[in-house]
């Protein structure tokens, strides 16, 4: 596993659109690998892989880290790849940072629940519906893979 350089804004690679993931391979695997050693690392609860440079739709996600309020659960730790989300509802008001973005924090409307539907990391499909803290760090990621930052909202 290695650390991998987190892009920093005003980098135009942030804008850049990921394309979708074709083959699962060991590569991905590797690239998943280090995505979450670079979150852990830089003690954040997501990370999209445009934000390491690469323009793949991957996500990684962990809620259940000790200073977050969020009590784990089964899906605390997610791999999303090529993520969509199918059903929004309600919204929310949430006060996002982000490792692109350092010492900013923004006031950001989000859904307050969500239905997505996304691949593992071995290319099976899952749905998972979802709100709180989890709901709102896949909007945040999945607004990466489009070029989106919170600076934009």
């Amino acid at each position: 596993m290695a650390l991998l350089n987190i892009l920093k804004y005003p980098d135009e690679k942030l804008r850049k659109t990921a394309e979708p993931v074709v083959k699962f391979d060991n590569n991905i695997l590797k690239i998943l690998n280090d995505m979450f050693e670079t979150m852990y690392f830089n003690n954040a609860i997501g990370l999209a892989a445009t934000q390491v440079d690469i323009h793949k739709q991957i996500i990684v996600i962990d809620i259940s880290k000790p200073n977050i309020e969020a009590k784990p659960n089964k899906n605390s730790k997610l791999v999303l790849v090529n993520p969509e989300i199918l059903e929004g509802s309600g919204k929310t008001y949430s006060e996002e940072s982000c490792l692109s973005i350092p010492n900013f924090v923004a006031l950001v409307v989000r859904y307050k629940s969500i239905y997505i539907s996304a691949f593992d990391e071995k290319g099976y499909t899952y749905r998972i519906r979802t709100n709180g803290i989890l709901s709102i760090c896949i909007q945040h990621e999945i607004e990466h893979l489009f070029g989106n930052l919170i600076i934009d909202r």
